[in-house]
Formats: structure tokens, C-alpha cells, sequence
């Protein structure tokens, strides 16, 4: 090309530079003492779509080319030092310092952050960013770094197209062309993540597609930049606003509800202030502060800043305790800032800016295979682990469940499942991929047991709280000739509770049109759930289970739901021990179901009813170890094999409701 695609200047913006430092810096402090949301990855993601688009089309103007290897080869040499250095550490303090529980998710999480799709990992696996009671991995935020490597990607798609489409129809306003293909993306990804956050927030808080017009935006900004003209006294006001409305999102905005809806552009638009009062310079503008030495020193180093806090936290609060204190928090930061420092200047700098590719990708080819290493060394060792433990079970030893009734009959064992196996026994329809997730209405039907020739079908229907009994009932079918059918959906009550707009309640009408038409002796649903004491909540379930047996007439055994806790069990089961957990699960009310489940006893004679919660107890008190193995885990959900070792019980209760059809 003769010309430049677009004019846009080129001149290094200290406060840009400031600006990512301030970013990195209200992560760390929300994260290190508020357990809240910033914005402050929002506000890198909109930075990131302006200074990249800056340089794709800098390159466009110098050479009129946009080739795919010199753009990645840069962009592998900007992000892998740091991101392969940092998992490495990571990996060799876990086998030290993390609890056995969340060794094996670290180690699924590193491997998908090395290669840039944590994000959808923690989706898929249906991590709630900011739930307390989810075990934090030391890489969870990593989730963002992959999000812009992908994005970084679909730039290079969406220019090669732009550039393709400029030169074979010789397009005279490349600007219009580029504002065009930038608008649709940040319409059509804005209109996304906010029906998606909508219906699916913690699904929608880390997937690509509603995260991409936070980028677009950046860009737009970008292309659009040089022909903004403000004047000076109210660049310095919105600049201003900018940074203080930046600094308080996290404490107006629920952010870990909210984002990343339309509630996201917030700090989008504080952002935007202080790039666009940027270009005017005045004695009292936001510009002087960000664009101090001190700060844009910083700014170079944000991105380490940001990597570095989260994993120091992590280690810290499992080592030492949840929240850290002033001081404490205020060393994570400073440690983060040092270490970053040095990574930058001794790791990260020697490979990004050397002329010689061959050496630099040797560098990056070393630490990932270091890291590769340690992956398979930490993964041997937790199967070597697991194997010596399994060759000591017996089924004397570790009755689970039945021996709620005489513990003191039982030979303490190590408990099982060993603590770095608890995070990953699940049921079956998790395994196999029957459980319904989040992302539609659609039934999936996990279909086990006997398929052909069988004496009755046996269905368990409704969330996670009633998939955790699959294990049991598997067993209880293993001598009888029964089909089990599994239709969950996560976060999804068997319920009259949802209207029929929501993707849960077309589920549920779903679930209702399978029954109508399939031959089926009896449902086991959740009946009640335990962390609330509300009775609407409660009677919406029991008025469904109500519906299905007096329309369809099918049989109902109505199963009182768990003790929940505010804390994750595992965790602390494995950090404080058995003693101070078990003090912990009985200073709460973990049973706020109890009024409405005993009225529900006495009034309803057509559902036959099932109440689990002295399998949760040893001499009256909750325990997190019953029968020499683990219950929990997390703080609501059951292990797997602990589901498993109520096989008699359902058994037996399954053949007494069944003994007449």
C-alpha cells in the first residue's frame, strides 16, 4: 500500500503506562483484603485492544503486509517468559505448600495456562471466581492472561480480513471499514455477555465470545483517537472522574455478579476518560500523576504485578490464613512488585528483546519442557500416592455412611479418598458428561444399570444436590434389575420456582414433557434445600414433585437435602484437621430446612420421604469424616464415594416403594 491505512499517532502515552499499573494494583488490593471483583481486568482487556490495534496497523502503514509469523513470534516472546516462568514456580512450591486437595486442580490448571485456555477450564468446570468456598488454585487468575491470548489471535483474523477485503475491492475509506468490522464485533459481544450474565453469570464471566467488545472497545479508541478533540480544562476534569470512578467500581458494583454485563462498562469508560484526557496535557490533569516516572516505571511491570499477587496470596492463605492483615497484605504486594522487577529485567527482557529468535524460542522451549516435566513428575506421584492407598482398603475398614451409627466400633484409617483424589470424586453423570451444564435447556439423559429387560426405571432428576446421589443409587441397583436414568442440570432445581423464559425453567418444562411420555416407576428429586429457610423455596420443590406424582402417577421418594456450610469442608479438613473442622460444622446453622421438612413429614401422605442427616453425625455432632472416609467436597457437595456407601440404605428403601408395582 502507498498509504497509510489510518493516520494514528504513535507517541509513547506515559499514562497508559500508569494506568496499567493502577490496574494491576486495585486487583491485588480487592483480591488480597475485600474478596471482591475490581474492574481492573476490564480495564487491561480495553488497554490490551489499544495498544495492539495500535501496532497491527502501525506495521499495515510501514509495510502495507500483515503475515501471521513475525506478529506471533512477537507476541509469544511478549507473554511466555513470565507466564512459563511463574507456572514453573508455581509447580515446585505446590508439591510443598498447597494441601493435597487442590494439587491435582493446580496441576489441570497450570497445563491449560501454559497453553492459554484456563479460561475455559475454570467454565467448564464451573468455578465461581470469587465463591469462598471453592478452593482456589495459586494460577485461577491466569484465566484473563488466556482470554487475551486468544483474543490476540482473533485480531490477527479480524486485520488479515480487513486487509484482505481493502486491497481486492480497493475500498477508499479504510477507516469506515475498520469502525464497521470493530462496531459489529462490539455490538454483537456486548448484546452476548449481557444476556449471558443474564442467565449464566459465572459461565459468562470467564468464556471468550462476552468478553471480545471489551477489546473492541480498546480499539475503536484506538482508530478513532487522532481525530477526538477536547478541550484542555475538560480533559483534566474527565480524567479525574475516570481514575476515581476506576478506583471505586469494586465497591459500587458487585463485580463478581454483575460482569461481565453491561455493568462492565463502567470501568470501561473510566478507562476511556483517562486515555482520551491524555491527549490533552495541563498542570492539574490525571496525565501528571499516572504519568509520572515512578508510575510508568510500574507500569512496565503491572503484567508481573498482576501474575505475581495472586499466587503469593494463594500460598499465603493456605499456609498462614485467609485474609491477610494490613501488613501482611501490603508485603504480598510488595514482593509482587520486586519479584516482578527482577522477572522482567533478568527473564522476561533477555528473550522479548532479542534479535535472535532461535535463541529465545531455545529459552521458551526449556522452561515448557521444565514445566512439562513437572506436570508428569507431580501427577506420578499423587497415582503413586493414591495406588498405596487403595491397596489398603477394605470394605470392613471404610464403611462411609453405615457406620454413622457405631463409630466407635470402627479402626481409624487414613481417609478416603485420598485428599488430592476428594476434588475430583464425582458421580458418574459428571464423568461421562450426562449432567446437563449451564449453557442451555436441553435434556441430556444418562442412561445406566440394566437397558433392556428391566424390572423398573428408577430416575433422579433435579441439580447437583440431586445428582450427588447417582453413586448411591448404582449401587443400590448393582443387585436388581432396575434402569437408572440421570436427568441434572447444574444449578437447576426440579422446581415450580423458575418462569418459563428462563433456560432453567425451559429445563424444567422439558424434564416435565420426558416424564409425560417415558415409562417410569419412580423419581428421586432433592426435596428441600438446606441453606435456606425460606418456605417458598422449599414448597416450590415439593409442589413439583406433588405435580409429577398426581398427574403422571408416577411414584416419588422426596430426599431431605444435605448440610450445607459457608466454608469449604475439604479445605479445611486437610489445613486445621478433623477436630476443628467438626467444631466449625456445628457452630452453624447448616440445617435451616429442619421446621419446613418436619411440617412436610406430618402433612403430605402421597410422596414417600427420605432424611439423611444422622448419616451425618457421630454421637449427635456433624462430622466431616464419617466410616473412615471423606464427605465433602467442597462445602455442600458429597464425594462420591461417600454417595456410594448409602447403596444399602437407598437400596432398601427403593424396594419397599417398588415391592407393589
Amino acid at each position: 500500500m502507498n498509504q497509510p491505512l489510518i493516520n494514528i499517532e504513535r507517541n509513547f502515552r506515559p499514562e497508559i503506562e500508569g494506568l496499567r499499573f493502577v490496574a494491576a494494583l486495585l486487583v491485588a488490593i480487592y483480591h488480597i483484603w475485600l474478596n471482591r471483583v475490581s474492574g481492573g481486568v476490564d480495564v487491561f482487556f480495553v488497554i490490551s485492544g489499544f495498544l495492539i490495534t495500535t501496532s497491527i496497523i502501525s506495521t499495515i502503514n510501514r509495510t502495507g503486509e500483515f503475515h501471521f509469523r513475525p506478529y506471533v513470534t512477537k507476541l509469544l516472546k511478549r507473554l511466555l517468559p513470565s507466564v512459563f516462568f511463574i507456572l514453573g514456580i508455581v509447580l515446585v512450591l505446590s508439591w510443598f505448600l498447597l494441601p493435597a486437595s487442590i494439587l491435582n486442580k493446580t496441576i489441570r490448571e497450570v497445563f491449560a495456562s501454559m497453553f492459554f485456555f484456563q479460561n475455559w477450564q475454570l467454565a467448564f468446570s464451573s468455578t465461581d471466581y470469587l465463591d469462598s468456598s471453592q478452593m482456589k488454585s495459586p494460577v485461577e487468575h491466569f484465566w484473563a492472561l488466556s482470554i487475551q491470548g486468544q483474543f490476540y489471535l482473533i485480531w490477527f483474523l479480524v486485520f488479515t480480513v480487513v486487509l484482505f477485503m481493502l486491497k481486492k475491492y480497493k475500498i477508499a475509506n479504510p477507516k469506515t471499514l475498520i469502525n464497521t468490522v470493530l462496531g459489529i464485533l462490539f455490538v454483537s459481544s456486548f448484546a452476548y455477555s449481557i444476556y449471558m450474565t443474564a442467565v449464566n453469570q459465572p459461565w459468562a464471566y470467564f468464556i471468550t465470545m462476552t468478553r471480545v467488545w471489551e477489546f473492541a472497545l480498546g480499539s475503536l479508541l484506538c482508530v478513532n483517537l487522532s481525530s477526538m478533540r477536547i478541550n484542555k480544562y475538560i480533559a483534566a476534569l474527565i480524567g479525574w472522574l475516570g481514575l476515581i470512578g476506576l478506583i471505586l467500581t469494586g465497591i459500587i458494583f458487585e463485580v463478581s455478579e454483575l460482569f461481565p454485563g453491561y455493568v462492565a462498562m463502567w470501568p470501561m469508560v473510566c478507562a476511556l476518560f483517562i486515555v482520551l484526557s491524555g491527549t490533552q496535557d495541563t498542570a492539574f490533569s490525571v496525565k501528571r500523576l499516572l504519568g509520572s516516572p515512578v508510575l510508568v516505571k510500574l507500569g512496565g511491570i503491572s503484567f508481573g504485578i498482576y501474575l505475581w499477587h495472586w499466587v503469593l496470596l494463594q500460598f499465603y492463605r493456605y499456609n498462614v490464613q485467609q485474609t491477610p492483615s494490613l501488613i501482611d497484605g501490603t508485603v504480598i504486594i510488595i514482593v509482587s512488585i520486586v519479584i516482578s522487577f527482577f522477572m522482567t529485567k533478568y527473564i522476561e527482557e533477555p528473550i522479548r528483546n532479542s534479535t535472535n529468535n532461535r535463541f529465545s524460542f531455545k529459552r521458551l522451549g526449556i522452561l515448557g519442557s521444565v514445566n512439562l516435566l513437572l506436570i508428569g513428575s507431580l501427577v506420578a506421584g499423587s497415582y503413586i500416592k493414591q495406588n498405596e492407598l487403595d491397596s489398603k482398603i477394605t470394605e470392613q475398614n471404610y464403611p462411609g455412611a453405615l457406620a454413622a451409627a457405631s463409630p466407635n466400633d470402627l479402626p481409624v484409617q487414613e481417609p478416603i479418598p485420598a485428599f488430592a483424589e476428594v476434588f475430583s470424586d464425582l458421580p458418574q453423570a459428571h464423568l461421562d458428561g450426562s449432567n446437563q451444564g449451564m449453557k442451555n435447556s436441553d435434556l441430556k439423559i444418562g442412561e445406566y444399570g440394566e437397558t433392556e429387560n428391566y424390572d423398573a426405571t428408577i430416575a433422579l432428576i433435579g441439580s447437583s444436590h440431586s445428582e450427588h446421589w447417582l453413586g448411591a443409587v448404582l449401587e443400590a441397583a448393582k443387585n436388581n434389575n432396575y434402569r437408572v436414568l440421570n436427568i441434572t442440570r447444574s444449578g437447576t432445581r426440579f422446581s415450580t420456582g423458575y418462569t418459563d423464559d428462563d433456560l432453567k425453567g425451559k429445563w424444567v418444562n422439558n424434564v416435565l414433557e420426558y416424564l409425560k411420555d417415558e415409562d417410569i416407576d419412580l423419581i428421586l428429586a432433592q426435596a428441600t434445600a438446606s441453606n435456606t429457610s425460606n418456605d417458598k423455596t422449599q414448597s416450590h420443590l415439593v409442589d413439583q414433585l406433588q405435580f409429577v406424582n398426581a398427574e403422571y402417577g408416577i411414584e416419588v421418594l422426596a430426599i431431605r437435602d444435605v448440610p450445607r456450610y459457608d466454608f469449604n469442608v475439604l479445605e479445611s479438613l486437610e489445613t486445621e484437621g478433623l477436630e476443628a473442622t467438626a467444631k466449625k460444622m456445628n457452630s452453624i446453622d447448616n440445617q435451616k430446612d429442619e421446621s419446613f421438612w418436619k411440617q412436610f413429614e406430618q402433612e403430605n401422605k402421597s410422596l414417600h420421604k427420605i432424611d439423611f442427616s444422622e448419616y451425618f453425625k457421630v454421637d449427635g455432632k456433624f462430622n466431616p469424616v464419617i466410616g473412615n472416609v471423606v464427605i465433602y467436597r467442597d462445602n455442600r457437595h458429597l464425594t462420591n464415594t461417600y454417595s456410594e456407601s448409602f447403596g444399602p440404605v437407598f437400596e432398601e428403601k427403593i424396594q419397599e416403594i417398588l415391592k407393589d408395582l
